[in-house]
């Protein structure tokens, strides 16, 4: 099995929407750090699980999204709590619909929200 990983960071903001969050309810920024990893058992012709310059132009696109934004504004997170968990699956739907994967087996986006904490999705 392939696996090609790609990564960038941006700062977004956000405030959770559950009750009792403490200071998470508040409006706040994260920087944020994504990464996407796709995997598949074979190669193109060219030798590449995916054209990496494809997945960071997708990935360049949804970061400008994102970056400096509230989620919660956002219409994918209208009724969500704008969590991790929910943003990594939001993420990771986003990247398939405008990536070629024919020829991968998953693709997951993994979020994370500081040194410490991350939520991950795969498709």
């Amino acid at each position: 099995m392939y696996e090609l990983m790609v990564r960038r960071d941006f700062v977004a903001q956000h405030y959770l929407t559950v009750p009792n969050c403490g200071p998470e309810n508040e409006w706040h920024s994260h920087h944020f750090d994504v990464e996407v990893a796709l995997e598949g058992d074979e190669l193109n012709e060219h030798g590449y699980l995916v054209d990496i310059v494809e997945v960071e132009g997708v990935l360049e696109a949804l970061v400008d999204r994102y970056e400096d934004a509230t989620l919660n504004d956002l219409p994918e997170f209208e009724g969500l709590n704008p969590s991790i968990e929910h943003f990594s699956r939001i993420f990771c739907t986003a990247l398939t619909e405008q990536l070629s994967t024919a020829r991968l087996e998953t693709v997951t986006v993994k979020i994370w929200e500081d040194d410490t904490a991350w939520a991950s999705y795969t498709a």
